[in-house]
C-alpha cells in the first residue's frame, strides 16, 4: 500500500501539483490587467464607510484593482472595468478615485515583476522536465536512459529550486510593499474622518493564490530533490 501511494504521489500527484502551482502563479502575476480583471488582484481599493463612520451601510463608488503588471478600475459598480497596458514598470491609473483620496498607491520597482517573470520561466521548464522524468518509463528505453542520467536530474532540481526561491521571494517583496501601502492609505483615510472619501484598501485574493501555488510547488520540488539524491547515490 505504501509503495502504491508513493508511486501515485511521484508519478501523478506531483506533476499535477506542479501544473496547478504554475497556473495559479501565472494568474496572480497576470491579473488584473491581462485576465480576470475584476476577479483577481493583489490590492484593491473599494467603496466602504468602515473607516469614516460606524455605519455598515453599503455605498457605491470607484473600485481599483492593482497587480504586478498594472491596474484596472471602474468609477462605480455598474460601470465596465478599464485596464492599463501591462508593463513591468506600470504607472497605476487612479483617475477614478476622488481627488481627495490619498496618493499613496504606487507600483513596486520594475525589477520585482521582472524577477517573477524569470521565476515563471524556470517554473515552466521545471514542469516540463519534471513531467518527462516522471513518465520516462513510457517514452521508450533510449529516452528513459537519457532522462535517468544524474545531469538531467540535477538540471530539473536546480530549475525547480530557482523557480521556487526567486518567485516566492519576489512575491513576498510585493506583499510587503502593498501591505505598507494599504496601512498608510487606510490610516490617512481614518485620520481625515468624515471629510475623507468612503474608501478602504485591502490586500486581495491574488496573494492567497500565490500562497497556495507555492505550497503545491513544494511537493514536486521535494520529489525532484529526492530523485536527485537517489540517482546520484546520496553524494
Amino acid at each position: 500500500m505504501i509503495a502504491g501511494l508513493s508511486k501515485f504521489i511521484t508519478l501523478y500527484l506531483s506533476p499535477a501539483l506542479s501544473l496547478t502551482a504554475l497556473l495559479l502563479s501565472l494568474f496572480a502575476y497576470l491579473a488584473p490587467t491581462v485576465l480576470l480583471h475584476d476577479r483577481v488582484a493583489l490590492l484593491t481599493v473599494t467603496p466602504s464607510l468602515s473607516l469614516t463612520s460606524s455605519s455598515s451601510q453599503s455605498v457605491d463608488g470607484p473600485t481599483v484593482f492593482l497587480g504586478a503588471l498594472g491596474s484596472c478600475s471602474r468609477p462605480n459598480i455598474a460601470a465596465p472595468v478599464s485596464c492599463i497596458t501591462p508593463s513591468l514598470s506600470p504607472v497605476y491609473d487612479l483617475s477614478d478615485l476622488p481627488a481627495n483620496a490619498p496618493d499613496l498607491l504606487s507600483a513596486p520597482t520594475a525589477t520585482t515583476p521582472a524577477f517573477i517573470a524569470i521565476s515563471l520561466g524556470f517554473s515552466i521548464m521545471f514542469f516540463i522536465l519534471f513531467t518527462l522524468t516522471s513518465f520516462r518509463h513510457k517514452l521508450g528505453a533510449r529516452m528513459e536512459a537519457n532522462l535517468d542520467k544524474v545531469a538531467i536530474q540535477r538540471v530539473v532540481a536546480w530549475m525547480g529550486l530557482f523557480g521556487f526561491m526567486i518567485g516566492l521571494t519576489s512575491f513576498l517583496v510585493i506583499r510587503m510593499w502593498f501591505g505598507k501601502a494599504v496601512e498608510d492609505f487606510n490610516t490617512t483615510i481614518s485620520k481625515e474622518g468624515g471629510s475623507a472619501p468612503a474608501l478602504v484598501a485591502n490586500t486581495s485574493n491574488g496573494f492567497i493564490m500565490v500562497y497556495v501555488a507555492y505550497a503545491f510547488y513544494a511537493v514536486p520540488l521535494v520529489a525532484a530533490l529526492a530523485k536527485l539524491h537517489v540517482t546520484s547515490g546520496g553524494k
